[in-house]
């Protein structure tokens, strides 16, 4: 996907105890409209997460991070929201929420190459 590109991101984050407000990256969603790119990525750093909560339970934060991929891909398991076109998968997965597993706003840039952008943001962003 070469070409100047304007795409969205948004950081995919974690915050083990909502009335703390703290929270860690564990993800990053990145979206162009005019590419029809959406693509998520997560990674967990659990030793980190446990030392913000000892309760932590990564079974359920997994499960939390694989509904965004199925999302994201529009896979069938992902259920209604899933079958969104694009931008409204991206506008969802988005959304504000008071949960545990958040979004950073969405913030955009310009790209020649997506996929590289992506990574390259995952690195500094998550990793």
């Amino acid at each position: 996907m070469h070409g100047k590109h304007l795409y969205d991101y948004a950081v995919i984050r974690v915050v083990p105890r909502v009335e703390r407000e703290e929270f860690i990256n564990v993800g990053l969603i990145m979206f162009c409209k005019q590419a029809k790119f959406l693509k998520v990525r997560s990674w967990v750093n659990e030793q980190k997460l446990r030392l913000y909560d000892t309760e932590f339970d990564p079974g359920c934060l997994y499960a939390n991070l694989e509904s965004f991929e199925k999302i994201c891909t529009g896979a069938r398991e992902g259920g209604r929201i899933a079958a969104l076109d694009i931008p409204d998968r991206f506008r969802w997965l988005t959304a504000v929420r008071s949960a545990s597993i958040q979004t950073s706003r969405p913030h955009a840039g310009f790209s020649d190459d997506l996929d590289a952008t992506f990574d390259s943001l995952f690195e500094e962003l998550v990793r």
